[in-house]
């Protein structure tokens, strides 16, 4: 069959882009821009990338079916093409449900009766605000470290793995279970389409201000997910989170274990980056970690995977091995270069909850060096100034701050640079904060640049300027 992704520039369409070529189909795709890691990945796979959104794709493509990414709506070229010409489509998150995960259609499961149904794979799905990405990665890790082979669909690329996405061996198939909507027919979280047998819930806070209301919006949403678990699975729960608790409280049928309490699964740092933590499993001693990830976000992380691999038959010994060589994923914390004592890294924070973590994690690690924050002020709840109270709080560990002011912005982004207290600046180009950052970076600073986007290019061309100066 030939596919045509719309969006597959997406880390979860491009994923879903593997998984159809995996299966056997002829895939391309179209998106506005693809950059790197997907871009990448996708040509190094063989799969035909498209630019723009133009109906003349279709005209090279010859689909037999069109999968269209949430990103894309009524009016885009490409999607009225579709619509217009009759051409068979539907989303990412359904395709994913009806073809992989419940088996339907060209790949048949061989689950067992002990593991997963004659109906589908044994599903891990990871939910949350922050922190899918690599929960995801790391319990995909250790089902691999355990000789388990699992699929995956995960939203980055896992230095272990390489891919982003992979069908695997049957049962198991991890995927990182997102809440946002599903396409533009079809409003519900993606998340629904999944029917995970062990699900994991890291947090939960307001985002996608675009397509969410309000918190109580987002909540339902997690209520539906919790709805589709069986009896006979497991819930994944940060204990600390109260917006996590109201959604329980809303209904469950499945157990529970808690990460971060005392009747469930807690972790003690033993060094101040928490690059090292003892695990305990209902007060009892399980071993220790000892990794090259930081920070106590990164540990609650690895507790939930533990948890949800020892669900899925994986003992905590060998999750724990497993963790000591876990390698993290592209765009978390990851160094992009070094140029004359200069450290550049590459993060995808975007959320103040998530910025707050990782320079808290960085901080641990450099201690008194100067941090120089880069933010790029992308998402639609950013631009939308949902987090205009809490932005300048959420830097504090930063020395100085760049930000580059969005020509959409519709909020006045000086009251964050007012409350940085002369710490923080904004700029409307990338090229003009390359040129300010690379005046002001010395010798043992560390510059952090925090996108879920491209965002220019910034890394490689800073390095590249600072090589020069």
């Amino acid at each position: 069959m030939r596919i045509h992704i719309l969006g597959i520039g997406g880390t979860f369409m491009g994923g879903v882009a593997l998984l159809a070529r995996d299966l056997g189909h002829d895939v391309s795709g179209s998106d506005a821009k693809v950059y790197p890691p997907m871009s990448t990945q996708l040509e190094a796979q063989g799969i035909r990338l498209m630019e723009g959104y133009v109906a003349a794709h279709l005209d090279s493509a010859r689909p037999d079916l069109v999968i269209i990414g949430n990103a894309l709506s009524r009016g885009n070229a490409l999607v009225e093409a579709v619509l217009e010409r009759g051409i068979r489509y539907t989303s990412g998150a359904q395709w994913i449900g009806e073809n992989i995960l419940r088996c339907a259609g060209t790949h048949k499961c061989r689950g067992r009766q002990d593991t997963a149904s004659d109906h589908g794979r044994w599903v891990l799905a990871v939910a949350g605000t922050h922190g899918k990405t690599s929960t995801a990665s790391m319990l995909a890790w250790i089902l691999e470290h355990a000789k388990l082979k699992p699929g995956f669909l995960i939203g980055g690329v896992p230095e272990n793995f390489g891919v982003s996405a992979r069908l695997g061996k049957e049962p198991f198939f991890v995927i990182e279970a997102d809440e946002y909507d599903t396409a533009f027919f079809d409003k519900r979280s993606k998340f629904v389409h999944y029917r995970p047998r062990t699900a994991i819930l890291n947090n939960l806070e307001f985002d996608h201000a675009d397509i969410f209301p309000d918190l109580a919006a987002i909540a339902l949403q997690f209520h539906h997910f919790v709805r589709t678990v069986p009896g006979s699975g497991l819930l994944v729960v940060n204990a600390k989170d109260e917006n996590l608790s109201n959604v329980l409280a809303m209904g469950r049928w499945t157990p529970v274990e808690h990460v971060g309490a005392g009747d469930g699964w807690e972790a003690v740092a033993r060094n101040p980056e928490a690059s090292r933590f003892q695990v305990l499993f209902k007060k009892q001693d399980q071993g220790e970690v000892s990794w090259g990830l930081l920070g106590s976000h990164n540990m609650a992380n690895a507790l939930a995977a533990i948890a949800a691999a020892r669900h899925a038959g994986v003992p905590v010994k060998t999750a724990l091995a497993a963790l000591a060589k876990f390698r993290n994923v592209k765009r978390r914390l990851e160094v992009r270069g070094a140029v004359r004592g200069i450290t550049v890294y590459d993060d995808f924070a975007h959320h103040p909850t998530a910025i707050t973590a990782t320079l808290e994690a960085l901080r641990a690690r450099v201690g008194n060096a100067r941090i120089l924050a880069v933010l790029e002020l992308r998402s639609h709840t950013m631009r939308m100034g949902v987090h205009r109270d809490t932005l300048a709080g959420s830097l504090a560990c930063a020395d100085k701050v760049w930000m580059l002011r969005p020509a959409d912005l519709n909020w006045n982004l000086e009251r964050v640079t007012n409350a940085l207290q002369g710490r923080g600046q904004a700029y409307p180009t990338v090229e003009e904060i390359i040129e300010t950052l690379s005046r002001e970076a010395r010798p043992d600073d560390h510059i952090l640049v925090m996108s879920n986007g491209g965002f220019g290019n910034i890394h490689a061309r800073l390095l590249e300027h600072l090589q020069k100066r």
